[in-house]
């Protein structure tokens, strides 16, 4: 379902009512209330002060307020429309919320995490289309990026972005490198994954990704090869191994991983994100029904 299509539509269905409301219905109502005012008086002169209304003031406000009141058609469309519009403006061009569905991204995100993501800083893009507009930055290494499945691009998927355009990022023996740097970790414990079936326990490392730091996990019994990847476009840029995959990132793509390393299907499996299925940048949790105590910024 495009939920901002349905939006959109709403928005262009209930401005028509609005703006016809407001030319043609609303000054029509408007004399129709000045004429039933106009009318009372006249009656209450002809029959005189013994007959005439105890409370004329209130008989004139609720004759003018029937004669004011939209039908109901138009309360149901004309009336919504600058909420709509609103909540239209601000989910296209400001914020956006989601939730996040899968543990992929742990320990930085849970399952059942309501997040909140920046439309605006990797530029505005007109709503429908997702054609930029006015550029303002770009993702950079360690960001949190919401975009739109390359394989399916009605599915929308959160993963961290570790590779820019032109950076060759290996990812061999479970270590991170890239441009041919070791990405700084340094071993932080271990993480119990209850939300994988059996429960798992996982070696956790601290990470530094660009300006970023931010924990990881890897599962000591999963093998560092990468089963199953796809093809997909410039897979030449990619070479796998025993020890895993190394790949060129090609000019306007990212290579996007999970934090939780062993259990998310990423660039390593269906390759390069475009930049224009870019949503936005994920910042902050709003909500977690579980745990209260997640609200709250993340890296």
């Amino acid at each position: 379902m495009n939920f901002a299509l349905i939006l959109f539509v709403l928005v262009v269905l209930t401005g028509i009512a609005w703006v016809a409301d407001k030319l043609v219905f609303e000054p029509g109502r408007r004399r129709k209330a000045e004429s039933a005012v106009a009318e009372f008086d006249r009656q209450q002169q002809k029959m005189g002060e013994r007959f005439a209304d105890e409370r004329p003031e209130a008989t004139r406000a609720k004759l003018r307020d029937d004669a004011l009141r939209q039908p109901w058609w138009l309360e149901y469309t004309a009336s919504f429309f600058p909420v709509i519009l609103l909540v239209f403006v601000l989910r296209s061009f400001v914020v956006e919320p989601f939730k996040i569905p899968s543990g992929s991204m742990l320990p930085t995100l849970y399952v059942g995490d309501f997040i909140l993501v920046n439309k605006f800083d990797y530029g505005i893009r007109l709503p429908i289309i997702d054609k930029k507009i006015i550029p303002i930055g770009d993702p950079q290494r360690g960001d949190v990026m919401v975009f739109r499945f390359p394989k399916d691009e009605s599915v929308d998927f959160i993963k961290r972005v570790v590779g820019v355009p032109g950076d060759t990022v290996a990812y061999q023996n479970k270590r991170l490198t890239i441009n041919g740097q070791p990405v700084p970790e340094t071993p932080d414990g271990e993480f119990l994954d209850d939300e994988r079936d059996p429960p798992s326990y996982n070696k956790k490392f601290s990470e530094v990704l660009g300006p970023k730091t931010h924990d990881i996990l890897n599962n000591a019994q999963v093998p560092p090869f990468v089963m199953g990847a796809s093809d997909f476009p410039f897979r030449e840029n990619c070479t796998y191994n025993a020890e895993g995959v190394v790949c060129k990132v090609p000019p306007g793509h990212y290579f996007m991983m999970g934090d939780n390393r062993d259990n998310s299907e990423d660039s390593r499996y269906w390759g390069f994100v475009p930049d224009k299925n870019i949503v936005g940048r994920a910042f902050f949790i709003w909500l977690n029904f579980a745990n209260l105590k997640r609200i709250g910024t993340f890296q």
